[in-house]
């Protein structure tokens, strides 16, 4: 059962008709959308929002775990004209600078961005984001954008590395405020995507990264620690970590771990 409703919003003097689909429960709105993809031509911008996610999607298979009527679980239909999909990691940079932006303007403390695309409140992680991308020959064509955010939730058992948008300020937020925010703002950065303005979207990632240029502790895939830091990412989205012995090394997701 859902609700659609239509609101107009104005980003960058561009107008979107956004269509919003409400769900009172789902196992995913990634999954939802992707299998509404392939059932009918879905209108640019469609927005699907749910009170629950019962199999929320994180990164690499991961779970994202959510709190019906504390938390904002959407996700977003973008199309893209003519956009390769060497360019693919700017989608992700553009999303990651999207939330931020929105977050730092609702006054969110020390708001950063945790490799590939996690989204940082002091040293815990408020909000996550999973794109999953719909390619044809050699062009992007469509990317499904699942973002989980935690908005007003007090504690998290078993997740000490989790906060919310209310540890962070003491405020209790209206989700609906929320999620109109963080999706315009996701909507305004990918228009920068659109007019190429690649290497600006890469600085701007950069600066953002959760403890750049800081002394850090990581795990490889064997299990084993070394110290090193983070000095920025590469045009194809890895990782870029000077080590001990001033090498610098690359990393793609899943085969290096932030430990602190």
């Amino acid at each position: 059962m859902f609700l659609e409703t239509l609101c107009k919003r104005n980003i960058n003097t561009i107008f979107y008709l956004v269509k919003i689909i409400k769900l009172n429960a789902i196992d995913s709105t990634n999954s939802y959308l992707k299998d509404l993809s392939k059932q009918t031509m879905l209108e640019d911008t469609l927005v699907v929002v749910a009170k629950k996610q019962t199999k929320g999607k994180g990164q690499m298979g991961t779970k994202w775990r959510s709190k019906e009527g504390e938390s904002v679980a959407f996700s977003v239909f973008k199309r893209f004209n003519n956009i390769s999909v060497l360019h693919q990691p700017y989608i992700a940079f553009a999303i990651s600078i999207g939330v931020q932006t929105a977050l730092e303007k609702l006054k969110i403390p020390s708001v950063s961005i945790k490799w590939p695309n996690d989204i940082m409140s002091y040293q815990k992680k408020v909000a996550g984001i999973l794109i999953e991308n719909q390619i044809k020959g050699t062009n992007l064509e469509a990317s499904v954008i699942g973002v989980g955010l935690n908005v007003n939730e007090s504690e998290f058992e078993g997740l000490p590395n989790a906060t919310s948008l209310f540890l962070a300020t003491n405020k209790k937020y209206d989700l609906d405020v929320i999620l109109e925010s963080v999706s315009e703002a996701i909507l305004s950065q990918l228009e920068r995507v659109s007019v190429s303005n690649f290497e600006t979207l890469k600085l701007e990632y950069e600066a953002s990264l959760f403890r750049k240029n800081k002394v850090s502790v990581f795990e490889n895939t064997m299990g084993k620690q070394f110290n090193g830091i983070i000095k920025g990412v590469t045009d194809t989205g890895e990782l870029l970590v000077e080590k001990e012995d001033q090498q610098l090394n690359k990393y793609q997701l899943k085969e290096i771990k932030l430990l602190l």
